[in-house]
């Protein structure tokens, strides 16, 4: 294929058309350009965006047969990312994870993932009907969170399940954390498997030669990306990239059509388009700013007494190949409280709101739109709290030990579908769980749907809940109760 113009904006240009010839519009959304909106909104937000919200036309293209402005979008997309074909999504990451699972995976088919997958990872393999082979990451216990999984883990794990389909890895994780991709690639394709990849907080990767390599680049088959983090588009506007040699492509089309709502916000699809041209154009130098900006932040950071900010040093240690400077995660527990407490200070005293907090630290994303000016702030409210909150005796919490992975009895997908009945969680244990139990942190599940109860899960949950931690996963918001499967015919087989 001739190298494109990565310029061009084609979906944008042919919005900006439409707009400019002042189309009298006959078609939904019913607020006809913002006329029809409610004041209060259309003040705000103004009419321009507004405008450009419309439905699918010729002119636009359609989302689900693009053959003008969108298709034309996408395949700018896959050569600036390295891809041989590149499918928007306006669903997110979460429908692209989805999408790419279901286009592979088939009912009763094994896929190995890391433990800390993202939900939208186990609803895909609930949608369609597959394993899951768990592969359990390594911990950093002095920062209590998760790394990644190592090549050597990937290997066991393929060894002890060679019939398995494909192989999913996170790259990198939500702190920034990478394994080395292309080592695992080459395992994963050695024995003849599919390599997805979670890529949702690595979009800008391919852009900047000081950041760990993307998954295109280091030859894996598919993978989801968060185009709004990170970089320019809007939230909820993602990109699912494929190449072709392992993948059907039209599969993965007809699994996207499937999925994706048939009107589609022209708003978020310009987003992509827009976002592409400018990393494709300007990415290296609006990253080089980035990271300098969060290494500043980081060094600033580590002077301050009571705080750690992990960095380079953490590369060599196992399940951490590389590392993502753009994640900047702020270690609280110098200061004797958690990383919740410390997100709420921020949060209600200077109005600064972190991306996430767990029990030690709290995250802040650095993206192309931060300045100096916003990080002085921050590292001055970091100032303010360690003055008043720093003692040098006091005592660190312990981290708590996360339980071994329960034995899955029964497929994910039948767990989730199931007859199922709820039982308070002391008396659960034994049972078959029809939910998730995922502690915060380090975000990994303890418990999927079609897992066995342990006490020693009980007892870490407990134990999570004595230190104000976060538990989530089941219907009952206070976790008191857990629906188990309540399915007789299952029950009898394994009793």
């Amino acid at each position: 294929m001739k190298k494109l113009d990565q310029t061009q904006t084609p979906l944008f240009d042919a919005l900006m058309e439409y707009v400019n010839n002042n189309t009298i519009p006959f078609h939904v959304p019913g607020h006809k350009k913002g006329v029809g909106m409610a004041k209060k909104f259309l003040d705000f937000v103004g009419k321009n965006v507004l405008s450009m919200d419309v439905t699918v036309f010729q002119q636009v293209d359609s989302l689900h047969k693009p053959t003008g402005p969108i298709k034309y979008a996408q395949e700018l997309a896959a050569q600036a990312f390295g891809a041989d074909a590149t499918f928007f999504s306006i669903h997110g990451t979460s429908g692209a994870i989805q999408a790419m699972i279901l286009s592979v995976m088939g009912e009763n088919e094994k896929i190995i993932v890391p433990r800390n997958i993202h939900k939208s990872v186990t609803s895909g393999i609930i949608l369609s009907g597959a394993i899951p082979v768990y592969m359990q990451p390594e911990i950093d216990k002095n920062i209590g969170v998760a790394l990644n999984v190592t090549p050597e883990t990937v290997e066991r794990t393929l060894r002890e399940h060679p019939d398995a389909k494909a192989v999913l890895i996170i790259n990198p994780t939500y702190y920034g954390v990478s394994t080395d991709m292309a080592k695992i690639a080459e395992i994963v394709h050695e024995y003849g498997a599919i390599l997805m990849v979670d890529e949702a907080h690595g979009p800008h990767l391919k852009f900047n030669e000081k950041l760990p390599i993307s998954a295109m680049e280091a030859g894996a088959d598919i993978c989801a990306q968060s185009t709004h983090k990170i970089i320019g588009s809007m939230t909820q506007s993602s990109m699912l990239h494929v190449k072709g040699d392992r993948i059907d492509i039209n599969r993965v089309k007809q699994v996207m059509s499937l999925l994706q709502t048939t009107s589609p916000s022209y708003i978020l699809l310009a987003s992509l388009d827009v976002a592409r041209m400018q990393m494709a154009t300007e990415g290296r130098e609006l990253l080089d700013k980035t990271i300098e900006l969060a290494e500043y932040a980081r060094r600033e950071i580590n002077n301050i007494k009571g705080l750690y900010c992990f960095g380079e040093e953490i590369v060599g240690r196992d399940g951490a190949y590389d590392f993502d400077p753009t994640k900047v995660t702020i270690t609280a527990k110098g200061l004797g409280i958690s990383g919740h407490q410390l997100e709420k200070i921020l949060a209600e005293r200077y109005y600064i709101q972190p991306e996430l907090s767990d029990m030690y630290n709290v995250l802040c994303v650095f993206s192309i739109g931060d300045t100096k000016e916003k990080v002085d702030y921050l590292l001055r409210a970091l100032r303010e709290i360690s003055d008043e909150l720093y003692d040098e005796n006091i005592e660190i919490a312990k981290p708590i030990d996360i339980p071994e992975i329960p034995e899955q009895v029964v497929s994910p997908r039948y767990a989730f579908g199931c007859s199922t009945v709820s039982l308070p969680l002391r008396e659960s244990i034994g049972q078959i769980s029809a939910e998730f139990l995922m502690a915060y942190p380090p975000g990994i599940p303890v418990l999927c749907p079609g897992e066995r109860i342990t006490l020693e899960i009980i007892e870490y949950v407990n134990k999570m809940k004595e230190a104000n931690l976060s538990i989530q996963g089941t219907e009952d918001p206070e976790v008191n109760y857990i629906k188990i499967v309540n399915d007789r015919q299952v029950l009898n087989v394994i009793a």
